[in-house]
């Protein structure tokens, strides 16, 4: 979140729950298989636990799994589990206590290692995202992936991407480039692993480790063409690629009166005519990347 925090939406101007199944219903039966519930914090938003619930049960969806910064989540972790919740990432920029209230302006750090340790007790995949961003927390890389070696965790530096609320320093100190020379030098056996279909990390693993490490290019964006997400902003806005300022507003079409036919439609069109990459759909704003990942869906 930006230091001088956001400017809060009304409820009106959020999608309702019943169009957020809706949603989901309408993308399932095109053929989605797998989604994510991400934030901000998904779970400060008053009957989450009951929309995932509902969400779970969708016919022919294979996959939920949810992003959250484990502030409060170590409660309800056996809930989550109970409802077939099998990956959750876990946002974690620094193992250190200081520098974790520095960057996120609480001292919630316990509360998130409480909720890795209920994650990992009920055998719940948990990759662990942390943004490498450079002055707060480049120290933290050998130890978060120190991390992997006792634990079952992905460990996944992601390279700093402009949106923060603000101006953005064009030139990227720590590319994926160099995050992997820095593990290599106190790691240097870490070797190169095959990476799933459509990953966005490129993954490691270090020799007597149970987990691994994964690196991210979001900002140089090397791994756009095998790219097959798209996101939908808490207010309903499509967004085809990251950096694309929205190509229509779903909640919009949905209030106006488009049944299920005319979503899919319009869907469609919008997905088969995606930017190429995230370079061109940087370019195609009207203007520059200014808007905090916390309005976007981290």
């Amino acid at each position: 979140m930006p230091e001088d925090g956001l400017n809060w939406l009304s409820r009106t101007e959020l999608m309702m729950w019943e169009e957020m199944l809706r949603l989901c219903r309408v993308t399932v039966a095109m053929g989605v298989q797998k989604i994510r519930i991400t934030g901000g914090e998904p779970f400060v938003r008053k009957d989450i636990m009951n929309f995932l619930h509902e969400l779970t049960r969708l016919q022919g969806l294979q996959q939920v799994n949810i992003t959250t910064n484990g502030v409060v989540t170590a409660p309800l972790v056996p809930e989550l589990k109970k409802m077939g919740i099998r990956s959750v990432n876990l946002s974690l920029d620094t193992l250190d206590r200081d520098r974790f209230k520095a960057i996120t302006y609480r001292d919630e750090l316990p509360q998130v290692m409480a909720t890795l340790d209920a994650l990992l007790s009920y055998g719940i995949e948990v990759k662990i995202n942390a943004v490498v961003m450079d002055g707060k927390n480049t120290m933290d890389i050998q130890p978060l992936v120190q991390l992997s070696k006792e634990l079952p965790v992905s460990v996944r530096f992601i390279e700093e991407m402009p949106f923060n609320g603000g101006s953005h320093d064009a030139n990227l100190h720590w590319d994926h480039m160099r995050i992997l020379q820095e593990i290599k030098q106190h790691f240097p056996d870490i070797a190169k692993i095959p990476d799933p279909p459509h990953s966005t990390s490129y993954n490691y693993s270090v020799p007597g480790h149970k987990g691994s490490v994964g690196i991210i290019a979001a900002y140089t964006r090397s791994f756009c063409g095998t790219c097959n997400r798209i996101r939908v902003t808490p207010t309903g806005m499509l967004k085809t690629c990251l950096y694309d300022g929205g190509i229509l507003n779903i909640k919009d079409l949905m209030r106006g009166g488009s049944d299920d036919a005319a979503l899919t439609s319009v869907l469609i069109k919008a997905i088969t005519h995606r930017a190429k990459d995230g370079i061109d759909a940087e370019h195609q704003r009207l203007a520059g990347v200014h808007e905090s990942m916390a309005t976007i869906g981290g």
